[in-house]
């Protein structure tokens, strides 16, 4: 940052043209130097930046251009490339012609030029100059010679492109390609590609395709084999979770550009329903989801030929809800006849208003069907392949995911390649290692070594002066290789990456892969170094438990709060922990001590990464589950998990083949339960996965295309700024409620502070929609932070200048605003009508400020030491707070809590197993009563985090607001392990 100010320092007094002095010394001021300027001097400034924003300060002050590359320019250059490779005498021709071309322009410029310098210098009359006339004929037989020429060029050059643009499907597949993946730093900005090493993937493709002497067929050829390349080569620098989205995203591409994909129906995929107005129309069936309704209703105004949908799902009740009960309604037909009427894409957008768990499987499906399966199979990447695909002038980048580390990987490569021992060097970078990296770095590009530089996130600083050093290599050794690693960050530089040959290296994805890795790098004698006959079954249930905390960071937030990056060195460090007090114990009495073997793994190596509470309480638990005299019960034999399909047990084995043998046979898959979670886990998680590749999808699209109901981008982005307008309510008199509450409470004091956010919120999105109406119009300059409220309303998302003003929430900008209303709502009724019976804690900016004012008042009515005092819950059986008559004399009732990782079963009043496919619902009123903590005595409950939302609690411990005790007939532990947790909002 300090860097950069000081170069702004410095150019700006070049930018505003400050030239100082006079006659003949004319100077600018640089910094705190004089600096003489000369007249010619001009100063031009790039940048790799794909997108880069300037404030109008800039536009001002400089001339900006915009030398980004276009689709059509591309296309034209792609072109270029194919017809040299496929018919280079046709690209010869072609360039030479253009050369003859411009020569001949350029001749009948210059004779032009020369008989009107003969016309004016001549003199007397003209008839009588025999060497004007002579001169005019000569120039008319060569400018009408040229002219004819120029006519044959002309048509030559028609005939050139005909037969070049025989080749165009390709150009512009190629085309369509590579912005698919320039596109792709929207969403990570580690994945940089420049165009340059697109060239090399295309040269690559046209030499690997297969020749045919018919024109179409190779064509069909070339297109087959680029984009399969392109698809290797990206998935080799993508993260897991983002490679279906680059599948999804590029075969989207190519329809468009062959005109096969409604941009309509596309931004109803990404975006759903986002009006802010509810449709009159009622919803009615109770099993639809409610914003599936709406995003029914605007799915048949968008594909109006196939009717009536809403109305149809509304007779057909009974067929609908059978196909949305199915485990897979992604690949059964549409009830109501509406298979035949619907197209491919249609199915999909059909699909999400009722499904959203299934519609990642339904891309899968989508993406099969129109590009082949082979576009979602991603390449399996070896380090051989790596090291083939890598240069002396390209680095390779290793972009870390949690739990992975490539450096063994690499240090076997060189051994099988040669470059093992001296020939290969490691730095772990860190403060103070910057010189010792660019003097290994000019010994390894000068004698041919391989250099790894680890952890250059730590350092991003410094990468702009390794930057700089590659690109001063112009003839470095052949067998050098820079090899980095580092964790994504927006900071690393873009020249780096653009020249890179980057890789994501994850650990295993699932149970079997990750046991089968940490046995793989046992050494064979490890399991029989310990004396201990026990040792080899424990080692199987630490490896067991490894696997399982490194497993549940796929399924989100009910997996983990935050999640941890738990990696090969906690295991090992465990592992000799667990030998030595092995080891320890044979020498005294041969028992295990259990205690410190949990207390070390569970609370000091495992633990000790979980910085979260509750996420300790899971590690802890499966210290209980995992650990203990029980395992090794010979009558009632230890499962980790068991059901009808499989056993996941402890081998009786000592060989660390055996049990390589035992965990080859274990399934690929396995369910969420293994885990102890509940098996709508699974749903969940593709849930998430639905809407996280729709929210990228949505950063994707273009951000200047109408919206597809016949009106412009800013017309549409008027008419929601209007809405908004409209709905804003008037500012609370804060002064006139002091008064007319009379007695400041706890409580009242809570009301002002929330009526005092509330305005500040109203404040700002009146001066927002306001000012922005004045830009669309052009009555002000369109400002950055207008310029983002205005696409997150084009998008349908909450703008980030009030989300930062407002309570912490999920929802889209349409369900936001009617939770904005209901807030105001129900703080004009907490001023008229006074505390509410009921109250709706979401709408709360601070909900906590709230239960201590609770917990406050109570204290000062009963006399009670404030330190002292808790907080109990009980849930009531009313189910909506018209119910409740009564309000209670200390404490209150509260609604809008939604229950996660299991159901409440209002009969027994206790936590029950959640419903198949019901991953939230909402609780029945919970009572909250302040009470004496030595008073508070419980028996079967479960204390149960309550977080603002679903997103739980992150590293900074925001988003916890209270416990609630749940009564249960279950032990604790199995609600730990199922994630079970209480929000204030739904999503």
């Amino acid at each position: 940052k300090q860097w950069y100010q000081r170069r702004v320092a410095i150019t700006a007094g070049v930018l505003e043209r400050n030239i100082k002095g006079s006659g003949q010394r004319q100077f600018i001021v640089l910094g705190d130097k004089e600096v003489d300027y000369d007249p010619n001097f001009r100063l031009y400034l790039d940048t790799k930046l794909a997108n880069p924003k300037y404030s109008p300060g800039v536009f001002g002050k400089a001339m900006v251009i915009n030398y980004t590359v276009t689709l059509k320019g591309l296309e034209d250059q792609l072109l270029s490339v194919i017809v040299k490779f496929e018919r280079p005498e046709l690209e010869e021709q072609r360039e030479k012609l253009i050369i003859e071309t411009f020569q001949n322009k350029q001749k009948l410029k210059d004779l032009e030029d020369t008989l009107l310098r003969e016309l004016a210098n001549s003199t007397g009359n003209m008839l009588d100059n025999t060497e004007l006339i002579s001169t005019l004929e000569d120039t008319k037989t060569k400018a009408a010679e040229v002219t004819e020429k120029l006519k044959l060029s002309v048509k030559t050059g028609i005939d050139i492109e005909r037969a070049r643009d025989g080749y165009r499907k390709a150009a512009n597949r190629g085309a369509v390609l590579f912005f698919v993946l320039s596109d792709m730093s929207v969403i990570n900005p580690m994945y940089q590609y420049s165009l340059m090493a697109f060239l090399e993937v295309f040269h690559i493709s046209l030499r690997r395709s297969l020749p045919d002497s018919l024109l179409n067929k190779r064509l069909k050829n070339i297109i087959d084999t680029l984009t399969q390349n392109i698809y290797t080569y990206a998935c080799t620098g993508l993260f897991e979770i983002h490679k279906l989205l680059f599948s999804f995203q590029m075969t989207i591409k190519i329809l468009q550009a062959r005109n096969e994909l409604k941009s309509e129906e596309l931004d109803f995929f990404v975006k759903g329903n986002i009006s802010l107005e509810k449709s009159a129309r009622k919803k009615p069936h109770a099993w639809i989801p409610d914003q599936g309704w709406e995003d029914l209703i605007k799915f048949g105004e968008v594909c109006t030929e196939v009717g009536d949908v809403a109305g149809l799902v509304e007779r057909q009740g009974d067929q609908w809800k059978c196909w949305n009960d199915l485990d897979d309604p992604e690949e059964r037909p549409s009830p109501g006849g509406m298979e035949d009427k619907l197209n491919d894409f249609q199915k999909l957008c059909l699909l999400k208003c009722f499904r959203v768990d299934r519609v990642y499987r339904g891309v899968t499906n989508y993406v099969t069907a129109k590009m082949g399966e082979k576009f979602v199979t991603p390449p399996v990447v070896t380090f051989e392949a790596i090291f083939e695909q890598s240069s002396p002038i390209s680095p390779v980048v290793f972009i870390l995911s949690p739990g992975s580390d490539p450096a063994s990987d690499l240090m076997k490569l060189a051994d099988r390649t040669g470059f093992g021992g001296n020939r290969l060097k490691f730095l772990a970078m860190g403060q103070g290692q910057e010189k010792a990296a660019l003097q290994l770095l000019d010994t390894a590009i000068t004698r041919g070594q391989w250099l790894m530089l680890q952890n250059c996130h730590l350092l991003v600083n410094w990468l702009v002066d390794l930057e700089k050093a590659l690109e001063k290599i112009l003839k470095p050794h052949p067998e050098f290789r820079l090899w980095l690693t580092t964790e994504p960050t927006p900071k690393f530089p873009v020249g780096i990456l653009q020249r890179s040959f980057k890789v994501v290296t994850e650990p295993p994805n699932g149970l079997k892969l990750n046991l089968r890795q940490t046995y793989v790098k046992i050494p064979s004698t490890t399991l029989q170094d310990c004396s201990h006959q026990a040792f080899p079954e424990l080692m199987f249930v630490l490896g067991f438990f490894h696997a399982v905390v490194q497993e549940r960071r796929k399924y989100g937030k009910i997996g983990w709060n935050i999640p941890y990056d738990f990696n090969e060195s906690d295991l090992r460090v465990c592992m000799d922990l667990m030998k030595t007090y092995l080891d320890k114990s044979m020498e005294i009495d041969g028992k295990i001590p259990w205690s410190s073997l949990k207390y070390l793994i569970g609370e000091v190596m495992y633990g000790g990464r979980a910085i979260d509470n509750y996420d300790r309480r899971i590690i802890n638990t499966y210290m209980d589950e995992y650990m203990g005299d029980f395992i090794f019960d010979s009558f009632q034999p230890f499962f980790f998990y068991k059901d009808k399909d499989v056993a996941y047990h402890i081998p009786k084995e000592t060989h660390r083949d055996k049990f390589l043998e035992y965990i080859e046979e274990l399934p690929l898959a396995n369910t969420p339960c293994v885990f102890g979670l509940h098996s709508n886990a699974e749903i969940g998680y593709f849930t998430n996965a639905a809407k996280d590749m729709c929210s990228y999808m949505i950063e994707l699209q273009p951000q200047t295309s109408s919206t597809g109901g016949g009106i412009s981008r800013e017309q549409y982005i008027e008419k929601v700024a209007v809405d908004i307008e409209e709905k804003l309510p008037a500012l609370f008199e804060l002064d006139r409620i002091r008064r007319h509450l009379g007695e400041i409470t706890p409580t009242a004091v809570v009301l002002l502070q929330e009526l005092e956010r509330f305005n500040i919120l109203v404040s700002k999105m009146k001066v927002s929609v306001a000012t922005l109406q004045r830009a669309l119009a052009g009555e002000v300059g369109m400002s950055a932070e207008l310029d983002e409220i205005a696409k997150a309303l084009f998008n349908g998302q909450i703008p980030g200048s009030w989300r930062r003003l407002a309570p912490d929430t999920l929802k889209s900008l349409g369900n936001w605003i009617a939770h904005f209303t209901r807030r105001f709502e129900q703080y004009s009724a907490w001023i008229e009508k006074g505390e509410p019976t009921v109250m709706w804690l979401s709408g709360l900016h601070i909900p906590e400020s709230f239960l201590t004012a609770l917990v406050q008042a109570t204290c000062r009515k009963n006399g009670w030491p404030l330190d002292k005092s808790t907080l109990y819950t009980t849930v009531t059986t009313h189910n909506k707070a018209d119910d409740v008559r009564e309000k209670l004399h200390s404490g209150c009732y509260v609604e809008g809590l939604y229950l996660e990782g299991a159901s409440w079963d209002i009969q027994a009043a206790c936590l029950r197993k959640s419903k198949p496919k019901v991953l939230v619902e909402e609780l029945p009123i919970l009572k909250i009563i302040p009470i004496e903590a030595h008073r508070l005595k419980l028996q079967n409950t479960f204390k149960t985090p309550v977080y603002t939302t679903s997103e739980r609690r992150n590293a900074m411990g925001v988003g916890l607001v209270f416990e609630a005790d749940l009564s249960s007939k279950n032990h604790s532990s199995h609600w730990v392990l199922q994630g079970v947790a209480l929000m204030l909002n739904a999503d």
